[in-house]
């Protein structure tokens, strides 16, 4: 079985003309609210194994900061297939590649994270509203060609005060 934490970056700058998206970076809110939520994980025992992020500065810095909460030793792949636009396919042939793994974070942003928690869940058409800095797990018990998982919780900066 593998447990999959999806997690939403957290608040970022506001876009700027002439300035690529991928370069926004964390606010100091989102930095604040997003380790609120990460130390409610550590409470509960949430220890992955290895951390994906998207290559964008926010999500990167998002799982900077998850690896630092929950104490994680590895370093942190940067995939493209957790960039907004790409496809849960992609990023469930990653996670397949991983199969040993018994915890995986991913770093993300929407529409993916919203998608992959639906297509992870074998219920595509679902629509999942997921905040900045919310953290989702689903366990898998197989990784096989399609996922099929079961959705475990969220928790999000709203719930955490």
């Amino acid at each position: 079985m593998m447990q999959i934490y999806i997690l939403r970056h957290g608040i970022a700058e506001d876009r700027k003309p002439g300035r690529p998206d991928s370069e926004r970076a964390l606010t100091d809110e989102g930095r604040e609210k997003l380790r609120r939520v990460l130390k409610r994980a550590r409470g509960a025992g949430v220890t992955p194994a290895a951390i994906l992020s998207s290559p964008y500065r926010r999500a990167l810095e998002t799982a900077e900061i998850a690896a630092q909460e929950l104490d994680f030793a590895g370093e942190v792949k940067r995939t493209r297939a957790l960039i907004p636009e790409a496809s849960p396919s992609e990023i469930w042939n990653e996670l397949r590649a991983l199969k040993d793994e018994p915890a995986v974070l991913l770093a993300s942003h929407e529409p993916l994270t919203g998608r992959l928690t639906a297509y992870l869940l074998g219920a595509s058409a679902v629509q999942v509203d997921v905040k900045k800095g919310a953290l989702i797990r689903i366990d898998c018990d197989r990784v096989g060609t399609e996922p099929r998982g079961v959705l475990k919780w969220m928790v999000t900066p709203g719930v955490m005060g």
